[in-house]
């Protein structure tokens, strides 16, 4: 028991660590943020991500907002032959940049941590899963492409949310859907 507490301890502290390490974007601007953004780089340690990330393609989603100010994102993803639409709703979490999606046996947090609102975008999100907890970032544009700063910047965010490289899909460009 005596053992078992340290380290009960020292990985709360590191989960506490991690956590405070998600820096958000400061006097995030909804009504900027809105509108069609491209999927253009994405790092996760989900395991049906991983399954999947080879052969991706670039998608892209818009995103919108309620007058409660919840935040409403529509997917269109290219599969093999369709072009597969979804949309995820995301509560406000009562701070800028932050929003909740709850379901029955999941919570998620995402988090804008960084957008120029003309450019590019990062976001971070937790999926918090009795089954399988995971990590995403995304990095999302208003062009098909991100300029090399940019992605560099984001590559360099990858190891410190606890991916690796080899989590990384940036998918080919796709003129479908």
């Amino acid at each position: 028991m005596t053992v078992a507490l340290p380290r009960l301890a020292l990985s709360l502290l590191c989960l506490l660590q991690a956590e405070a390490e998600v820096l958000m974007q400061l006097d995030f601007d909804a009504e900027k943020f809105a509108g069609m953004w491209h999927v253009t780089a994405t790092a996760s340690n989900c395991s049906m991500f991983l399954k999947m990330k080879d052969g991706m393609k670039s998608s892209i989603t818009t995103i919108s907002f309620t007058a409660e100010g919840d935040l409403a994102m529509k997917f269109i993803w290219p599969l093999l032959d369709k072009c597969q639409k979804f949309e995820l709703l995301f509560q406000h979490s009562g701070q800028a940049g932050h929003y909740i999606g709850t379901s029955a046996q999941e919570k998620r947090d995402l988090l804008v941590m960084e957008t120029d609102y003309s450019h590019y975008a990062i976001l971070h999100e937790a999926h918090h899963s009795q089954t399988e907890p995971s990590t995403t970032l995304q990095l999302l544009t208003r062009e098909q492409n991100a300029s090399p700063q940019v992605l560099q910047k984001f590559m360099e965010l990858i190891p410190t949310m606890g991916l690796t490289k080899d989590m990384l899909a940036i998918p080919p460009k796709s003129g479908e859907c």
